[in-house]
C-alpha cells in the first residue's frame, strides 16, 4: 500500500458486510492496512471466520461476524455484535448483496426472486444503517458506504431485479445523507463497473467484452480499483462530501 494511506484510518472502528470474499473481503483488507479495526459480516459463517483469520494473520484487527440480512433481528444482532467487539463505530461499508436475477429477462424473473434481491440488497442496506446509526452518531465522524452498481446508471438488460435494487440504493444514499447529516454523519455511494470477484464469474465473456471496449480504460476492472473510493469516503478528506454517487468503473459511465 503507499506509503501515504497507511495511517489515513487510524484508530478507526468499521463494519464490512459481505466481507467474507471478493470486493468486501478486500475493502476489510485495505481499511486495515490504512489503520482501521474491522468487522467482517456475511450470510457465510464459515468463510466469514476464514477471512477475518487471514486478516489477523497479516497483523491487522480483524472480528467475524454471520449475519442473514433479511433477517431484520439478525441485522440488529450484528450491528450490536460489531460495536461491542470494537468499542464502538465510525464506519459502515454496506457491501453484502445478491445478484439472482443475473441472465433472466424482465418477464423470467420469479416473484420470490425478486423479493429476495430487495431483501437483502434494499432493505437489509436501510436496516443495517438504521441499526448503526447511533454509534456512528455517537463517533463524532460518522460514515457510511453503500454498494452501489454502475448497471442502475446505464440499465444494464437481464439483471433488472440487481439494477432495480442498487438504483434504490442510490436514492436511499441520498435521503440519508439529508436525515443523518444532522447528526455528522456522510452517507455516499460508490458504483462500481463489472469487477472480476467470484460473484461476477457467472457474466457472459460478451458483457465482459462490452465493458471493456467502452470503458475509457479499456481493461479488466479488480477489487484494487475500488478500494481507494473506499478509503476516500470513510476518511477525514471526504467530510464534507455526502449524498454522492461516485461511479468507479474505468469510464464505462460517466455520472
Amino acid at each position: 500500500m503507499n506509503a501515504n494511506v497507511t495511517q489515513l484510518l487510524t484508530g478507526r472502528r468499521i463494519l464490512v458486510t459481505g466481507g467474507a470474499r471478493g470486493l468486501g473481503l478486500a475493502f476489510a483488507r485495505s481499511l486495515g492496512e490504512a489503520g482501521a479495526a474491522v468487522a467482517v459480516a456475511d450470510i457465510r459463517a464459515d468463510l466469514v471466520e476464514s477471512a477475518a483469520a487471514s486478516l489477523r494473520e497479516a497483523g491487522l484487527i480483524a472480528h467475524a461476524i454471520a449475519v442473514d440480512l433479511s433477517d431484520p433481528a439478525a441485522v440488529d444482532r450484528c450491528a450490536a455484535r460489531a460495536i461491542e467487539c470494537l468499542g464502538g463505530l465510525d464506519g459502515l461499508v454496506n457491501n453484502a448483496a445478491v445478484t439472482d436475477s443475473g441472465g433472466k429477462g424482465a418477464d423470467d424473473i420469479a416473484v420470490e426472486t425478486w423479493d429476495r434481491v430487495m431483501n437483502v440488497n434494499v432493505r437489509g442496506t436501510w436496516l443495517m444503517s438504521r441499526a448503526c446509526h447511533a454509534a456512528l452518531s455517537a463517533s463524532g465522524r460518522g460514515a457510511i458506504v453503500n454498494l452501489a452498481s454502475d448497471t442502475a446508471l446505464w440499465g444494464a438488460p437481464n439483471l433488472l431485479a440487481y439494477v432495480a435494487s442498487k438504483g434504490a440504493v442510490i436514492s436511499m444514499t441520498h435521503a440519508l445523507a439529508r436525515e443523518y447529516g444532522v447528526d455528522g454523519i456522510t452517507v455516499n455511494a460508490i458504483a462500481p463497473g463489472l469487477v472480476l470477484v467470484e460473484a461476477t464469474a457467472y457474466v457472459p465473456e460478451n458483457r465482459h467484452r462490452l465493458y471493456i471496449e467502452q470503458r475509457a480504460l479499456q481493461r479488466e476492472q479488480v477489487p484494487a480499483d475500488v478500494c481507494g473510493a473506499v478509503l476516500f469516503a470513510l476518511s477525514d478528506l471526504s467530510r464534507f462530501v455526502t449524498g454522492q454517487v461516485l461511479p468507479v468503473n474505468g469510464g464505462f459511465v460517466f455520472n
